[in-house]
Parts: structure tokens; C-alpha cells; sequence
């Protein structure tokens, strides 16, 4: 009786079935998961490469943000020893704009005559690339200061060359 049921399962696999994920399945759970088609403000940037060749996933697929910018949605196959892509998202130019982002961890680079000295961060203000910010620093009780975002996740304080 056994042998019947898997005789039948194997009839009924179709001849053409590939042993590939289908890229324009991952663009419509994509498009699913952010409610905006790809091209669109919110959605995909640009559709999946179709010539990927990643594995067949047995489970549907795991969809989530990727980063607390939530500017890239991570697709995985759970399956063992599945795999795992990354789709960025198209930006509005409002969105675009900030660099960094009020509450969200960042570097900041303290610069003088001769020396750097770098440490973790928070944003007290979002901000985009090239805009003066307020952010403390997580390591310490210091007080808020003033940065410059240099580009998303890392802002600047230049002590200048004001010694002699």
C-alpha cells in the first residue's frame, strides 16, 4: 500500500516542475508584504534577477524588515539549508532625504588636528546627509551635543584647527 502512494505522488509531480524558486513568486510576496507593487515608492526597487537559480523552497516563504530603516525586506526560504536574499526598497524623496533617522543608533566620529576617535551613538534627530543633528553618545552619561551627518548611520563632530 505504501508503494501505491508513492508511485501516485511521483505521478502526479508535474514533468516541467523546476528545482527552482520561481523570482517572479518572491516579487509578488514582496509586493504582498508591502503593499506597494515594485517600482513604486515602498515596494521593490526593481524586480528580482530572474536568472537566480535558488533552491525550490518547500515552505512558504519568510518575509521581514531588515534594519530598523525598514528600507530592505529580507525573503527566506526556512527549508534547511535554505537561503536567504535581501530586496531593497524604492525610497519617496521624503524618505530619501533622511540620512539618519530620530532614535537610530550611530557612529559618531569625533575629528581634531591629528587624531579620530569613534563611539556608539544615538540620534536625537533625523536628519539628512550634510544637516547638523543632536545625538548623545550610549557609552557614557555625556550631554547631548551637535553632529554633522556624514552619510546614513555616521555623523561628525570636527573640533577644527583652532590651536596654534
Amino acid at each position: 500500500m505504501k508503494r501505491l502512494f508513492a508511485v501516485l505522488a511521483l505521478a502526479a509531480t508535474p514533468a516541467h516542475a523546476t528545482p527552482f524558486t520561481d523570482p517572479a513568486a518572491i516579487d509578488g510576496a514582496v509586493a504582498a508584504f508591502t503593499d506597494t507593487p515594485a517600482g513604486s515608492p515602498g515596494g521593490a526597487a526593481q524586480g528580482v534577477d530572474k536568472r537566480l537559480k535558488l533552491a525550490a523552497c518547500g515552505s512558504s516563504l519568510a518575509l521581514g524588515w531588515y534594519g530598523a530603516r525598514r528600507d530592505t525586506v529580507v525573503v527566506q526560504c526556512p527549508d534547511a539549508g535554505g537561503w536567504r536574499l535581501f530586496v531593497p526598497l524604492l525610497q519617496s524623496s521624503s524618505q530619501a532625504a533622511s540620512a539618519v533617522l530620530r532614535g537610530e543608533g550611530v557612529t559618531i566620529s569625533v575629528t581634531g588636528t591629528g587624531f579620530s576617535v569613534t563611539q556608539p551613538g544615538q540620534a536625537l534627530e533625523s536628519g539628512p546627509v550634510g544637516a547638523w543633528i543632536r545625538v548623545k553618545s550610549t557609552s557614557s552619561a555625556a550631554e547631548p551635543m551637535r553632529a554633522q551627518v556624514v552619510r546614513p548611520g555616521l555623523v561628525r563632530v570636527d573640533l577644527g584647527n583652532d590651536l596654534p
